[in-house]
């Protein structure tokens, strides 16, 4: 079975860096497209960053510049590396997995990102 884990969330303040990591179980890694969402109160889940298998990436327009995501094929691993967050950034940030080999998604079960003015 596969399983999508996120860690790495947390409180943070204002101005200040996070890096978010996503492990995926199961074979074919290096060939799905991962993302990362996120989901505020109150507010429906929305793309944050994905990758593709080819290393082709693409943002949400309000963390260009800020946030950068990037892959490890070896680790079965995917990061989002956080910088100059801002209050609005507090959400649950979870990871998906577009399985080519099983031809499903998969999701984690987020984790906190909390960001103090």
């Amino acid at each position: 079975q596969v399983q999508v884990v996120e860690s790495g969330g947390g409180l943070v303040q204002a101005g200040g860096s996070l890096r978010l990591s996503c492990a995926a179980s199961g074979s074919g890694f290096r060939g799905d497209t991962m993302g990362w969402y996120r989901q505020a109160p109150g507010k429906q889940r929305e793309l944050v960053a994905i990758i593709t298998a080819s290393g082709r990436t693409n943002y949400a327009d309000s963390v260009k510049g800020r946030f950068t995501i990037s892959r490890d094929n070896a680790r079965n691993t995917v990061y989002l590396q956080m910088n100059s967050l801002k209050p609005e950034d507090t959400a649950v940030y979870y990871c998906r997995q577009d399985s080519v080999n099983y031809g499903l998604t998969y999701w984690g079960q987020g984790t906190q990102v909390t960001v103090s003015s």
